[in-house]
C-alpha cells in the first residue's frame, strides 16, 4: 500500500470536493427532509465519470478500483453529503455483477451503474433474519421458466427510488444442517405482486426504509446471479466493498465534523474575548478524534488496496468498518460538544448527521458481528453465536 496518495488521487479528491461544495450540507439536509435522492449531485458525478471508478472499463467504468470509488464517497461525506446509494449500487451491485454476472447481465447493468443511470439497492434482512442470512424465510420456487417469490423483507433502504434490487431468497434446504440454500435474484421494484410499506424511523437521510411484501412475484429464470442455491458466493464478494464504502461514510463525516469544530472554536469566545480553541479542554478531544480518524483511515485504505489487488480482504474490511464507525461517532459527538447548544442547531450542520453515523454501528453489519468475525476467523476462537 503506497505511503502517499498518487497525483491522480489528489486530483480526484480535489475535483470531487469542488463538485460537492457547490451543493453543501444544506442540500443533504433538504433531501433528508423530503425523502428525495440527491439526484442533481448524483447526475453531475455520473456525468464526470465518478460513479464508475470501480467498474471494469469494458462495461463503461474506468477500472480504477475500489480505492478510487471510496475516495469519491469519502469526499462526498466530508462535504456533508454522505450517500448510502453508492454503498448499495456501486459497492454491492457493481462488485457482484463484475465478479459473478453473466455476460448478458454485465452488459445490461454495469454501464448504467457506472454512469449513475441505474441505481440498485439490496434486500437481505427480514424481521427474523437480521445478521443471520441462514434464517431467511423468503422463498423462491422455480415454476417453468420463472421463479415465484413469496415472503417479506425488512429495513430495505431506498427501494422507492431504485431501478432494480438484488434479493436474497431461499431456494432449497441443506438436509444435513437444516440451513437454507440461498440464491441471489435481480428484481424490478415495479413488478406485479410486490408491495412496500415505509418504516417510520428517526434516521435523517434521503433514503427511506421499507418493508417489502412478495405475493407470488414472478422473476425470469435468467434473473439470477451466480448459481442456484449458492447465492452466498456472489453476495459475500459484495460485502467487502460494502464494508469499505460504509467506512468512508464514517471517516468523511468525521473529517467534516472536525473541520467544522476547529473553524467554530477559533472564533467562538466566551471568557475574556479568548477563542475557546485556546483551551486544552477543547483541543484535546478534537486531537484525540483526529488520531482515531487517521487510524481508521489507515485500515480502510489497506482493506481497499487488498480488495483491488484481488487478495483476501475480509478481515481488514471488517476492521475498517469497526474502527471507522467508532471514529465517526467520536468526531461528530466531540464537534457537537464544543459547539455547545449550537451543536444542535440546523445552522451548524452537525446534529442532523447523528443518526446516519450512529447507524453505521448497526448496519450494514453490526459492531458485535464484526467482533464475532474477528474472534472466530482471526483469533481462532470458538464460534460464539
Amino acid at each position: 500500500m503506497p505511503l502517499l496518495p498518487t497525483d491522480e488521487e489528489v486530483m480526484l479528491r480535489s475535483t470531487v470536493s469542488k463538485i460537492v461544495g457547490k451543493y453543501g450540507h444544506s442540500y443533504y439536509r433538504e433531501r433528508s427532509i423530503t425523502g428525495e435522492p440527491m439526484q442533481e449531485l448524483w447526475d453531475e458525478l455520473g456525468a464526470g465519470g465518478y460513479l464508475g471508478l470501480n467498474i471494469p472499463e469494458e462495461y463503461g467504468g474506468s477500472g480504477a478500483g475500489l480505492t478510487q470509488q471510496a475516495i469519491v464517497l469519502e469526499e462526498m461525506s466530508a462535504g456533508g453529503c454522505p450517500e448510502l446509494a453508492m454503498v448499495l449500487s456501486q459497492g454491492i451491485a457493481g462488485s457482484v455483477f463484475s465478479l459473478h454476472g453473466t455476460e448478458a447481465q454485465k452488459q445490461a447493468f454495469l454501464p448504467g451503474i457506472a454512469s449513475g443511470a441505474l441505481k440498485f439497492v439490496f434486500a437481505l434482512t427480514e424481521p427474523d433474519a437480521g445478521s443471520n442470512s441462514h434464517n431467511v424465510s423468503t422463498t423462491a420456487t422455480l415454476e417453468g421458466d420463472e421463479w415465484v417469490i413469496r415472503g417479506s423483507k425488512y429495513y430495505i433502504s431506498g427501494v422507492d427510488h431504485c431501478d432494480k434490487f438484488l434479493l436474497v431468497a431461499r431456494t432449497g434446504k441443506d438436509e444435513s444442517t437444516g440451513r437454507g440454500k440461498l440464491s441471489l435474484f435481480i428484481v424490478d421494484p415495479k413488478v406485479e405482486g410486490l408491495s412496500m410499506e415505509m418504516i417510520p424511523t428517526a434516521l435523517s437521510a434521503p433514503e427511506r426504509q421499507f418493508t417489502l411484501f412478495f405475493d407470488n412475484v414472478r422473476v425470469p429464470a435468467a434473473d439470477i446471479v451466480g448459481e442456484v442455491d449458492r447465492g452466498l458466493v456472489p453476495l459475500f464478494d459484495g460485502l467487502n466493498p460494502e464494508r469499505v464504502l460504509s467506512a468512508v461514510i464514517c471517516t468523511g463525516i468525521a473529517q467534516y465534523a472536525i473541520d467544522r469544530a476547529c473553524e467554530y472554536t477559533k472564533t467562538r469566545a466566551v471568557w475574556n474575548n479568548t477563542p475557546i480553541a485556546n483551551y486544552q479542554a477543547v483541543q484535546h478531544p478534537l486531537a484525540a478524534a483526529k488520531i482515531q480518524l487517521e487510524a481508521a483511515r489507515g485500515m480502510t485504505w489497506r482493506a481497499a488496496a487488498l480488495f483491488d489487488a484481488g487478495l483476501p480482504s475480509g478481515e481488514q474490511a471488517n476492521m475498517a468498518k469497526y474502527l471507522a464507525s467508532k471514529a465517526g461517532h467520536t468526531a461528530l459527538d466531540t464537534a457537537i460538544q464544543v459547539h455547545g447548544g449550537n451543536g444542535l442547531a440546523h445552522e451548524y450542520g452537525l446534529a442532523d448527521l447523528w443518526s446516519i453515523i450512529r447507524l453505521q454501528q448497526i448496519a450494514p453489519v453490526s459492531t458485535e458481528m464484526v467482533l464475532n468475525h474477528i474472534a472466530q476467523h482471526t483469533l481462532g476462537l470458538p464460534r460464539s453465536y
